[in-house]
């Protein structure tokens, strides 16, 4: 595979391409926070629940230099290298960067590697506001962290900056949201559903107990995410022959692209994140009685909103339904064929527009 296509498929499953040392970053240092129990929103109380993360930089005396990075979807701690660096937005000689792991990636308490009795389709559905919660334990009760200079999210990491700014409205500064809303929106969910139910009906799965992995499904799970992944144009114009290395035929492309998560995901933990990811919506935290309207209303920090204009996973017309209600909110839509990945850092050009403007929005 070419660094390029490697580096596509990573994108695709939210994991980062190139490493931080090849990059000139501060290498992460991995931390496990562990709690002896938590309670879901679902009410489910697990035992023992892990928050993965990685930290970049130091923090200061004052613990008042901290940028939170939530992840995306089964992405790692990792996630946003392309903010991280000389350069760039994100400098870890003045900041203390905290990546933190969503509950289902494989290395965060998922399916996957959760015991009996909530091992495997067992385990409970894990909401963004679970994640935020978790999070803050980590943050407050682990690090002694009380305050955020912002909070970053793409995708999924999105979602959880959204539920952070109304969950929390005087924790963090600022917040930063790339191609990601507020709520998933149903033509979201009718998405997620078709990638959920490729995996369900592959006779392998018998319910999520598989004894033998259901291969097919999963492959069938990548290529609905493939063919929604890009905008339309970029498929037409072939934009994926234009990266470094070899120059790849679009059967090539989209095999590369399927055998990342053929060897990269465990079938209930994709199940669990597009869960988490269909079922958000900052309106059904407590108080705002399901409105999403007045949820965003009650956001106090400036949001910087950067949706990609091409994006078909959240598209750029429900990012600007959600800027209307939003009272400190500067809406940027990231001008690019490059559809979901854009928001980050897919292309060089969609790097440069990102890190310059969120640069100047944290100044």
């Amino acid at each position: 595979m070419s660094r390029f296509a490697s580096a596509v498929a990573a994108i695709a499953l939210a994991a980062a391409p190139i490493s931080a040392r090849a990059q000139g970053i501060d290498h992460a240092e991995h931390h496990e926070f562990v709690m002896d129990h938590f309670t879901f929103e679902s009410g489910a109380t697990v035992p023992n629940v892990t928050v993965v993360y990685g930290t970049f930089g130091h923090l200061d005396a004052a613990r008042d230099n901290v940028v939170l990075l939530p992840s995306h979807y089964m992405a790692d701690h990792h996630g946003y290298e392309w903010l991280i660096g000389p350069g760039l937005a994100l400098d870890t000689t003045k900041l203390f960067l905290v990546a933190t792991e969503l509950f289902g990636n494989g290395h965060s308490s998922s399916p996957s590697n959760t015991p009996e009795p909530f091992h495997g389709p067992r385990f409970p559905l894990a909401t963004i506001r679970d994640n935020v919660e978790a999070v803050h334990r980590l943050l407050v009760d682990s690090l002694h962290i009380t305050h955020l200079k912002a909070i970053i999210g793409f995708s999924m990491g999105a979602e959880q900056a959204f539920q952070w700014a109304v969950s929390y409205p005087n924790f963090a500064d600022k917040i930063v949201a790339t191609s990601g809303t507020a709520k998933c929106w149903p033509h979201g969910i009718v998405r997620l559903e078709a990638e959920i139910g490729a995996i369900e009906l592959d006779s392998a799965f018998h319910g999520g107990d598989y004894t033998t992995r259901p291969t097919r499904g999963v492959e069938l799970f990548a290529s609905i995410w493939a063919g929604w992944l890009f905008s339309q144009q970029w498929w037409h114009d072939e934009l994926w022959k234009t990266g470094p290395g070899d120059t790849t035929s679009l059967e090539t492309f989209r095999a590369n692209l399927i055998r990342h998560f053929l060897d990269q995901a465990d079938p209930n933990d994709l199940i669990l994140q597009a869960r988490t990811w269909e079922r958000h919506d900052v309106g059904q935290t407590k108080g705002f009685g399901g409105s999403v309207e007045k949820a965003l209303a009650s956001i106090k920090v400036p949001v910087l909103y950067m949706p990609s204009a091409t994006d078909l996973y959240f598209p750029v017309s429900d990012a600007r339904y959600e800027a209307r209600f939003i009272p400190h909110v500067t809406l940027t839509p990231i001008p690019s064929l490059w559809g979901h990945p854009a928001g980050a850092g897919a292309s060089p050009a969609d790097k440069k527009f990102l890190n310059e403007r969120i640069a100047a929005f944290l100044r």
